[in-house]
């Protein structure tokens, strides 16, 4: 029997470690810091990948400049000189935007989605499992002010909650910010993780022992659980050969007492969130909007990926007549 409190006794060594390793890199994250100190190690290295095409309607260009990917939708009749800049979510990159980006740039708007270092093909700068919200910032940071003018900002998920982060600590200074199925606004964790232990507890327990986050969409199934419904773009084998790692102290992160939303928020903000997103929920979500006085909308009978799901275009129609009634830019 000794052997067994032997076992106990490193599991339980293990998990000191590891939740001891966690709470530091959370202690001492500081987004100020991150802020003022150049986070893009990779500038200077220069263009390592085009790809450009074009339609009747508009031109592509697919980059990775000085390690960051980027693919820029320009219709050829621009009827809006405010871009749209586009941050993805946990696991995906600059791809995922590519539906709407075709219909933002036959209604006449430009769009510029990127991917975070160690996403899609911008290659990794920091070990994934090390990253943090206040690290990726500072990269929304950059591609805001490397545009012409301030562009309207529309983040996925993660890439909502990094938006948030930006009204926080950068500024409240945009046109217009379009959160689509983001994380909530005051605690990821608590919001989630119900939801989460009933979609699949094995994942949760995964990720507390490797403390990375891809066992959340460890294969199709799950993936496709956890992200789209029926009838989506993708098909589970297409979605889930696009993703990526992503480290869990992302999630842990926006929550007390490492994370607080922005009071009294002027820019303009339209929340959407899906009616059937396993990921994160309806109300908690309609709560976050009427913290920053967005507008809401759910959209019937979608799944978290809302650029994906079945119904993109009518969701793309909807955010695109916001924008119209309230980007004076001509």
């Amino acid at each position: 029997m000794l052997w067994i409190y032997y076992i106990l006794a490193i599991i339980l060594a293990y998990a000191a470690v590891q939740f001891g390793f966690v709470a530091w890199q959370l202690i001492s994250a500081s987004d100020m810091r991150r802020l003022k100190t150049p986070q893009n190690k990779l500038i200077g290295a220069g263009k390592t990948f085009e790809k450009n095409s074009e339609t009747e309607s508009y031109t592509v260009s697919h980059t990775v400049i000085d390690g960051i990917e980027r693919i820029v939708y320009t219709p050829k009749k621009r009827l809006h000189e405010t871009p749209i800049l586009m941050a993805h979510g946990m696991w995906h990159g600059a791809w995922c935007w590519e539906a709407w980006q075709k219909l933002f740039a036959e209604w006449g708007w430009e769009s510029v989605a990127y991917s975070l270092p160690g996403h899609a093909k911008s290659p990794v700068q920091r070990p994934i499992w090390l990253c943090t919200l206040d690290y990726y910032l500072a990269f929304v940071r950059d591609e805001v002010n490397r545009l012409p003018r301030k562009p309207i900002l529309m983040g996925h998920s993660m890439g909502g909650a990094l938006s948030q982060w930006y009204l926080r600590h950068v500024g409240d200074d945009l046109p217009a910010i379009i959160l689509v199925a983001p994380w909530t606004s005051h605690t990821a964790v608590k919001d989630s993780l119900p939801m989460f232990l009933k979609l699949d507890p094995l994942g949760i327990f995964l990720v507390s022992l490797t403390w990375n986050a891809r066992p959340y969409v460890r294969n199709p199934q799950v993936a496709a659980r956890a992200l789209i419904t029926d009838g989506a773009l993708l098909s589970p084998e297409e979605l889930f050969a696009r993703l990526g790692t992503e480290s869990v102290l992302v999630t842990l992160q926006h929550n007390p007492p490492f994370w607080r939303p922005a009071e009294n928020i002027k820019t303009p903000m339209l929340l959407l969130a899906g009616e059937k997103d396993a990921v994160v929920g309806v109300e908690p979500l309609r709560k976050s909007a009427a913290h920053y006085h967005a507008d809401f909308v759910l959209v019937p009978e979608a799944g978290h990926n809302l650029m994906m799901e079945k119904s993109y275009q009518e969701t793309a129609r909807q955010i695109d007549e916001w924008l119209v009634k309230r980007i004076d830019d001509n």
